[in-house]
């Protein structure tokens, strides 16, 4: 199990101290805690979760209450916010916990978990630096983080590596070279691009994908902040759209993309019926029950433009604090804990997800997917880091839609971005 060692500030709220074997022992308060989970039972990082919470109940005397909510947990938690009966820790993506806890002012200040001590080191220093350095941790003008991350999501270009040695050998790194593959694999009578279409996320990868390629990360945030919708006159955004025109125009996306239901396209890209899936690292996990037979996941990076960067997405997935919660020394010990060495590989080779810690071991499913982070020249966050409340589901989603589906052309795309843009600051300043 993992040694976890609190500084003083939790010393003095009597939540635990260490024996000197390393396990700790109770220190006054034993108030259960409640946690207000994202998984659920039976899923693979559910069981890494309930694992470390025995442990950690054995070590502390801490009791711990957990609901294994699902991934609706955060959206149940705006009704308790100013509320005696909201949860002492939640975990969640950061596209869903930044809108509703950071950007309303209801989330603590977790440097008590990172001053915490897990196995030697600071938890600060179990997570790279790289990703400590993303703005989005800390709310604005503000320099303590809110939220502890434990696992990572990213996307990458999936393929089978059984099916397609090729790629293995020399997949595309710039986007003249993706789209030269293309090209031969519907040469070769092989639909190239699998991709759920009624997915609004799912679309919504290919453009923010190709504008951080055109201008970096944080530009597509940037640009979704003027509220005169100018930004978006910026010939990179322009740019980016064309990218995502060209793969409609060029009839590169799977017959039937457009009007299918997830997960019918995914399940035929499994079923070795597309040759490439754009997607999260959940997709060898998510698929594996119904891949044809020896089928090999393997994955690259998507392309960069020539000499581009090769920023590359982490989505961080964590824990978050409610500002009123009442055990939040509980809550912030749970969470330093779960970034022991124990827990964190479990995350990589049992549930097969991206744990934080750089030391983490990870599946051979993730093993392309983690060269592509280490390479990485820089991070960019889901959407670009956007956690504007309501900006991606009811603007930016919907007219990606209508690019990816061939509904508007990348001129037309970018003159709904900008009339909608001034709409919605208009609504929202």
């Amino acid at each position: 199990m993992a040694k976890i060692r609190k500084m003083s500030a939790l010393l003095v709220g009597g939540v635990l101290a260490v024996t000197a074997s390393g396990c700790a022992s109770q220190a006054g308060s034993s108030d259960a805690l409640t946690y207000w989970s994202m998984w659920k039972e039976g899923e693979a990082q559910q069981k890494v979760v309930a694992a470390a919470i025995a442990d950690f109940e054995d070590e502390t005397g801490i009791t711990v209450n957990v609901q294994w909510q699902g991934r609706d947990n955060v959206k149940k938690v705006v009704p308790t916010l100013n509320t005696n009966k909201v949860p002492d820790l939640v975990d969640g993506s950061f596209a869903k916990l930044a809108p509703i806890l950071a950007e309303t002012g209801q989330a603590k200040s977790l440097t008590e978990a990172y001053d915490a001590e897990v196995d030697g080191s600071t938890v600060a220093d179990l997570i790279p630096s790289a990703y400590l350095d993303a703005d989005e941790l800390s709310v604005d003008g503000g320099d303590a983080p809110w939220m502890l991350p434990y696992s990572l999501t990213s996307d990458a270009i999936w393929y089978n590596a059984a099916a397609h040695p090729e790629l293995v050998e020399n997949p595309p790194a710039t986007w003249d070279d993706f789209i030269d593959t293309l090209d031969q694999l519907k040469a070769d009578g092989e639909a190239p691009l699998a991709i759920d279409g009624d997915v609004s996320g799912y679309n919504a990868y290919w453009f923010t994908a190709a504008i951080v390629r055109t201008a970096g990360p944080g530009s597509l945030k940037e640009i979704a902040t003027d509220p005169t919708g100018e930004g978006w006159d910026r010939p990179e955004a322009l740019e980016a759209a064309e990218m995502v025109e060209q793969l409609v125009d060029g009839g590169y996306f799977i017959d039937g993309f457009n009007a299918s239901k997830w997960p019918a396209q995914q399940q035929a890209w499994a079923d070795n019926q597309a040759a490439l899936l754009f997607n999260g690292t959940w997709i060898p996990t998510e698929t594996g029950p119904y891949a044809a037979d020896g089928f090999e996941y393997s994955s690259f990076p998507f392309p960069h433009l020539d000499g581009g960067n090769t920023a590359q997405r982490a989505d961080f997935v964590g824990f978050a604090v409610p500002a009123k919660a009442k055990n939040a020394e509980n809550a912030q010990a749970l969470a330093a804990y779960f970034l022991g060495e124990e827990y964190q590989n479990a995350l990589g080779t049992d549930a097969k997800i991206l744990p934080i810690r750089a030391d983490a071991a990870v599946s051979p499913e993730m093993t392309t997917v983690k060269e592509a982070l280490d390479a990485a020249d820089g991070y960019f966050q889901q959407n670009d880091g956007i956690s504007f409340p309501g900006y991606t589901e009811k603007l930016l989603w919907p007219a990606i839609d209508q690019l990816v589906l061939g509904k508007v052309s990348a001129a037309e795309f970018i003159e709904l971005m900008k009339s909608g843009q001034v709409d919605y600051w208009k609504q929202n300043s």
